[in-house]
């Protein structure tokens, strides 16, 4: 029987023993590990405990002299709070403590004050204290918590460059964050964010990110941070600026906030002021043809429409002789200042080529130079043609919606310049005007340019077959780059009127 084969009960004590050793033996390399990485830390002024499952800092690190400790790693572990050993080290200038388990930062942290770089992201806090903004920080990444705020004493953190508070629970940025003079990136992606604060306008800010928040207007102050090259933005409600523009991209947004702003803000009359009265006294009342029925009333800056009708009377003799401009050129240039068409007709030249007063002379290089005397007045004449283009805008978007039942995005231009949108208006209009029209698929989203260029130009054949004079047809660059889109309007506005006087006709 002895010969069948060995006692089993020994084979079992010699696995059991075995099992043993190997545990024992994986345990010395862990220890030994750990006492040579503090062993180098000692030295070298860097210490690397990452990833060795510690629930407390090792109490071996007493053996060691790591008081001129400046870089510490003790991410990766289960640590329930910030060791207080690691608060004594007041070398220190960074510290890791990524992924971990700590809930509570003790108020000891407050003795590194050479800490200039600290990460607590992917743990368990809820609540920074504000012991934490005495620390001369320039990084700061508390991402992956439980936050719910961040504290005011956040604007003390004067030299602070990087803040990182991605993927909490954060519901407002605090007020005195636009303190933080120094901070050239900000994270608050992932959050809870319904209003961004204007103060952040204020900022040197180079990356801004507050994607996936609850964001529906971005202030029109944000427009001021030209330092700014990465804006990150996606996944929010966004309104103002309409995702539309939001898409395509910085540029195209801060536009929009300039438009904004010119809408909203009002120049007080006081800027007005200065012009209007050289310009009231550069010239008699007897001359000015806008005087009141006692002839002594001079312009007002309440009174721009005064200035605007005044440009409008004023013969063009001494422009047309001391410059050099021709007739037609004259009734562009006062066309420019004053944002009038104005006729072309040589008799009305030929009649006050000759009738210039020394006044009205004056007034008019005045009027010319108006640029270089008060940049107000350029900047309120493009308010007026900001106002007229905006109608004209409303204007076309209403004769497309009216007629083909449809809601256009607010951004019109984006809409029309792949030339689907005109087709169809063509096709409405007068049936198979427009053959074959590209259309974007699901496979294929949006449409090659050259596609788009096919559509457009269909549609401006089918507005020449249905009667629209050339003189009232936009060109293809007007819609593809978004460049011309009052010329657009014109045509659509002319294509429906000769369409509907045709209809009227034959009925």
């Amino acid at each position: 029987m002895a010969t069948l084969g060995p006692d089993p009960r020994p084979h079992s004590q010699l696995a059991s023993t075995s099992i043993q050793s190997n545990i024992s033996g994986n345990n010395v390399p862990t220890n030994r590990g750990l006492e040579r990485a503090l062993e180098e830390g000692a030295n070298s002024g860097f210490f690397n405990l990452s990833a060795r499952k510690l629930k407390e800092f090792p109490g071996t690190a007493s053996n060691f002299d790591l008081s001129d400790t400046v870089e510490a790693d003790l991410s990766r572990n289960r640590l329930a709070e910030v060791p207080s050993e690691v608060c004594h080290l007041v070398a220190l200038e960074s510290l890791n403590l990524y992924h971990n388990c700590i809930k509570t930062i003790p108020d000891t942290i407050i003795n590194l004050q050479s800490l200039t770089s600290l990460n607590l992201s992917r743990n368990q806090l809820c609540a920074l204290p504000a012991c934490l903004c005495g620390l001369p920080l320039r990084v700061l990444n508390v991402s992956n918590n439980k936050l719910v705020c961040i504290p005011e004493a956040i604007g003390q953190l004067r030299s602070l460059m990087e803040l990182d508070v991605s993927c909490n629970e954060i519901t407002a940025l605090p007020r005195h964050i636009g303190r933080l003079k120094a901070l050239r990136e900000l994270n608050v992606r992932r959050n809870l964010l319904c209003v961004l604060p204007e103060d952040l306008a204020e900022l040197p800010l180079v990356k801004l990110d507050f994607s996936c928040n609850k964001v529906s207007t971005i202030p029109v102050s944000y427009r001021k941070m030209a330092q700014l090259q990465n804006l990150q933005l996606e996944n929010n409600p966004l309104q103002s600026p309409p995702a539309q523009i939001c898409m395509k991209g910085k540029v195209h947004i801060f536009k929009y906030l300039s438009i904004e702003a010119c809408r909203s803000d009002k120049m007080p009359d006081s800027l007005y002021l200065p012009v209007m009265e050289r310009l009231s006294l550069s010239r008699p009342d007897t001359d000015s043809g806008v005087g009141s029925d006692n002839g002594d009333k001079r312009l007002s800056a309440t009174e721009p429409s005064d200035e605007d009708s005044l440009s409008l009377n004023v013969p063009m003799s001494h422009i047309t002789e001391e410059e050099g401009l021709s007739k037609d050129d004259s009734s562009e240039h006062i066309s420019t200042l004053t944002g009038t068409p104005q006729p072309t007709n040589t008799h009305f030249f030929d009649t006050t080529l000759h009738k210039a007063s020394p006044a009205s002379s004056m007034f008019l290089r005045t009027h010319k130079s108006l640029e270089s005397v008060d940049p107000q007045f350029t900047m309120r004449r493009k308010m007026e043609q900001l106002r007229e283009e905006l109608e004209l805008m409303e204007q076309l978007r209403e004769s497309i919606e009216s007629r083909l039942k449809v809601a256009l995005p607010e951004d019109l231009g984006s809409s029309l310049m792949d030339g689907v949108v005109l087709c169809h208006l063509a096709n409405h209009i007068r049936p198979r005007s427009v053959a074959s029209i590209h259309v974007p698929s699901s496979a294929v989203p949006k449409l090659s340019m050259a596609k788009c260029r096919r559509n457009v130009e269909n549609f401006l054949d089918a507005c020449r077959k249905m009667g629209v004079p050339e003189d009232k047809l936009c060109l293809p660059h007007h819609i593809l780059e978004e460049k011309g889109m009052i010329k657009v309007s014109m045509t659509v506005q002319a294509l429906v009127d000769e369409t509907s006087t045709k209809q009227a006709l034959f009925t």
